[in-house]
């Protein structure tokens, strides 16, 4: 199957906490750095999710914000660290191509108001910012 979606980071589930409808899914990109999803219980059980499966973590570039700077004071429980490799101006939308400390890549889509603002420019250290539930995960 072929996915729209630019970020696919190859992962392995380290932990599932499981709620009444929910659950929470830890896993460890390849690169080193832990994410966290949260799915259905419906997914976990059809996907088989388990600690040590293997998977791919699935956010859209648009689900991906940007800061620069000391990240707190935020419920966002994925912060990924790096670097502005490329930077795609367009009319209104810029596309932010960054690598990740510790390895792998992840694209941001944000609005030109928002390089502007937060100076971006190649080599510019950022925190990548996606919300637990705008992760999704896919198994082979």
């Amino acid at each position: 199957m072929s996915l729209s979606i630019r970020n696919q980071l190859p992962a392995t589930v380290i932990a599932v906490t499981s709620g009444e409808a929910m659950a929470t899914v830890q896993s460890r990109l390849d690169g080193g750095q832990v994410v966290t999803a949260a799915v259905t219980l419906g997914a976990v059980e059809e996907l088989g999710i388990a600690e040590g499966t293997r998977v791919t973590a699935l956010a859209k570039a648009t689900e991906v914000a940007l800061a620069t700077g000391e990240v707190s004071g935020l419920s966002i429980r994925n912060r990924l660290p790096g670097t502005v490799a490329r930077l795609v101006l367009g009319a209104a939308m810029a596309t932010v191509v960054i690598t990740l400390d510790g390895g792998g890549e992840l694209t941001a889509a944000i609005t030109q108001d928002a390089v502007r603002d937060l100076g971006l420019v190649e080599g510019t250290r950022v925190t990548a910012l996606i919300k637990s539930t705008e992760l999704s995960l896919a198994t082979a």
